[in-house]
């Protein structure tokens, strides 16, 4: 059973260079919204990396769709784009100025993969694991002593 409605998050853009530092923003501030903003610097770096792949790679055209959904303890950033070729991560020499993107992501999620989609396009995606907030209990505050209370006395009026 589903305690906790899903949360989700749609934007769609090109995939320029100035639109991406937007995306950015709006999936952290997305996550500020939603209380989590641990998870905004891994989530920032893996959909800055996604969206450059589809920026630098993608073909016929630059257009995708970002989503983020939070399911219970989870949450995925996924980016759908029109290029039906699934990434690969590559070895890349030491002193390579690029290619590191899906190795980043890898490094900084729970999980990643990618998947074609039935419109000939991808879906490629990453996790995060996002622990619900705390709620405060009284028993998580240690019991130091049994303090009685005294009945009220009632007012004296003379």
């Amino acid at each position: 059973m589903i305690s906790q409605p899903s949360r989700h998050c749609t934007v769609e853009l090109q995939a320029l260079p100035s639109r991406i530092g937007q995306v950015r923003r709006i999936v952290s501030a997305q996550l500020r919204y939603w209380h989590l903003d641990p998870l905004i610097d891994q989530a920032a770096l893996g959909v800055t990396e996604l969206l450059t792949n589809v920026h630098r790679h993608a073909e016929p055209d630059k257009l995708c769709t970002v989503e983020i959904e939070l399911l219970l303890d989870r949450l995925t950033v996924s980016v759908h784009d029109h290029d039906p070729r699934l990434p690969q991560v590559h070895d890349v020499e030491s002193l390579a100025t690029c290619g590191r993107g899906l190795a980043m992501v890898a490094a900084v999620s729970e999980s990643w993969g990618a998947r074609p989609q039935g419109d000939g396009g991808k879906v490629v995606w990453f996790t995060l694991p996002a622990a619900p907030s705390p709620t405060v209990s009284l028993s998580s505050y240690p019991v130091y002593g049994v303090v009685e209370k005294t009945p009220a006395r009632p007012a004296v009026v003379g």
